[in-house]
């Protein structure tokens, strides 16, 4: 139970819940009802779609309820009565408990049999609350998709995602470094690739970049905006020109600053395993524990500041026979490790659901 589109949106392609959980259980052999409660919700409203959701379960009987919250979108009262009930066990995969449990995660594990968490801080959190059936597991990659291909390397830094914070900082800094780096995602100018360009990517790819959402507040710069500077300026008699070349300056300091703000390890995600998946070379951001699923140098390579970015980018551009080895190591481990048939395998046997 998840959303179809990517964040319900039909025009944006299907979900990454579609493509990765859907996907990997359809292929591993499970019988699926797909039930996309955001579209569901916006075409029914809340009342009958949980109504639906309700009356789908007792003529259905499913082993388990599998879903990926997004909103308010379902009823906690009849996702306790599915868990209490019926003999279909539920569970929510939550994705976000790095910043959202205390807003969301909290109010709903307890409608739940069973919950799962890719945020090792969190499980304490769960304990305090008193609920026990939480399984810590992580991303992976679906590996019916996800997968090498036997096309030449093609660009030399990609980057696919949205502009989130600093991102776009980042990725001028890297260019005006001399950095050949191509963009890709909802928000940027060459929009959003469909899910097999995006492979092809990861495979044409010499360096497949993993920037962080954004930088703490602590690091960046608290700059004054644009409006407050021009009214600073207001009622002086300078020329149109000059005014042209200092805004230009504050513009290039306060993009700069930004680029340079301190990076922070953050959540895992989804595109750490992604891209090894794939066989790509991966130049990523510090996040949380990610030393527990790839050797940092080795089958991976961490960043930590944005000159270190620089650096190792043109290092490895450098030095193909390193990088395309780091690309092979990461890939066997991601291969060996981190699919969503392993994590699903896990998963099931803990909660004792079938195959």
């Amino acid at each position: 139970m998840g959303m179809k589109y990517d964040y319900g949106f039909p025009e944006r392609g299907l979900s990454f819940e579609h493509w990765n959980f859907f996907s990997t259980l359809e292929s591993l052999g499970h019988d699926i009802l797909y039930f996309d409660f955001k579209t569901l919700h916006d075409e029914l409203g809340h009342a009958n779609m949980n109504e639906r959701l309700w009356a789908l379960v007792r003529a259905e009987r499913p082993d388990l309820l599998f879903s990926v919250l997004f909103k308010e979108e379902l009823d906690k009262d009849v996702v306790r009565r599915i868990s209490q009930e019926t003999t279909t066990t539920t569970l929510n995969w939550f994705a976000d408990d790095h910043w959202r449990f205390d807003s969301f995660s909290r109010y709903w594990a307890p409608c739940f049999n069973w919950v799962v968490t890719t945020a090792e801080s969190a499980l304490p959190k769960y304990r305090k609350l008193g609920y026990q059936n939480v399984i810590k597991s992580q991303w992976g990659f679906n590996p019916f998709l996800y997968r090498k291909l036997d096309i030449p390397r093609q660009y030399e830094v990609t980057f696919i995602g949205q502009p989130h914070g600093n991102r776009r900082a980042v990725i001028d800094s890297l260019r005006r470094a001399g950095v050949d780096v191509h963009v890709w995602g909802h928000g940027w100018q060459s929009g959003r690739l469909e899910q097999a360009e995006m492979i092809r990517v990861f495979n044409q790819s010499r360096i497949n970049l993993n920037l962080p959402n954004a930088s703490t507040d602590a690091g960046r710069p608290q700059s004054p905006g644009w409006v407050t500077w021009a009214r600073r300026k207001a009622g002086t008699l300078l020329e149109s020109s000059q005014v042209g070349r200092e805004l230009k300056a504050w513009r290039r300091r306060r993009r700069d600053a930004l680029a340079a703000a301190m990076i922070y390890p953050e959540q895992i995600k989804a595109r750490n395993f992604e891209i090894p998946g794939c066989g790509g070379f991966q130049l990523t951001g510090p996040a949380e524990n990610i030393d527990e699923y790839f050797e940092p140098g080795k089958e991976i390579v961490i960043y930590s500041s944005l000159p270190d970015l620089v650096e190792k980018a043109r290092y490895y551009l450098a030095h193909p026979d390193e990088r395309e080895a780091i690309a092979q190591a990461g890939h066997a481990r991601a291969i060996r490790e981190h699919s969503y048939e392993q994590r699903f395998h896990a998963i099931f046997s803990q909660i004792g659901i079938g195959k």
